[in-house]
């Protein structure tokens, strides 16, 4: 599975709104609706979902990044927003400091596998030092769906 096959380039927000987690959330479950890969009258009931799980633990895994989850009856295949802050969010990460690049992962509940194959996806390109820089340096929708494409082309170590 690539990047490309999950991020849906509808849903890339290159300079999120967004100053805290909750409306950071809102607005790529949103990109996620308008852009038609999760049903519109699902968008509030999906980000709910996904802040309740974000109260659970965080999904701020360090270095910059969080990778926000859910899983949803409303799609079949999992699918991801990415969105970037320039000034950063609290998202309670591990290292304890702020979040600049954040992909929002929703996948079936029905189908578990493509839930772990997706997240491996995102986690494997997220290690790259040159994936989590070149994302968090990004000033547009298009430079950062090209530097998926470079991700999945192998481009990036």
């Amino acid at each position: 599975m690539k990047l490309s096959d999950i991020v849906c380039s509808d849903a890339i927000v290159a300079r999120l709104k967004a100053k805290q987690r909750d409306e950071a959330i809102r607005e790529l479950v949103g990109v996620l609706g308008k852009s038609g890969k999760i049903p519109k009258d699902s968008v509030d009931a999906v980000s709910k979902l996904v802040i309740k799980r974000e109260n659970e633990a965080s999904t701020g895994i360090g270095k910059g990044v969080a990778v926000p989850h859910v899983k949803s009856a409303d799609i079949s295949e999992p699918v991801a927003a990415v969105g970037c802050s320039a000034e950063g969010i609290d998202f309670a990460s591990l290292d304890k400091q702020p979040v600049y690049s954040v992909i929002l992962l929703v996948s079936p509940t029905n189908n578990p596998d493509r839930h772990l194959q997706a997240m491996e996806t995102v986690f494997r390109n997220l290690q790259k030092d040159d994936f989590r820089r070149f994302l968090r340096q990004a000033q547009t929708s298009k430079e950062i769906v090209e530097i998926i494409a470079d991700a999945d082309g192998d481009g990036m170590e």
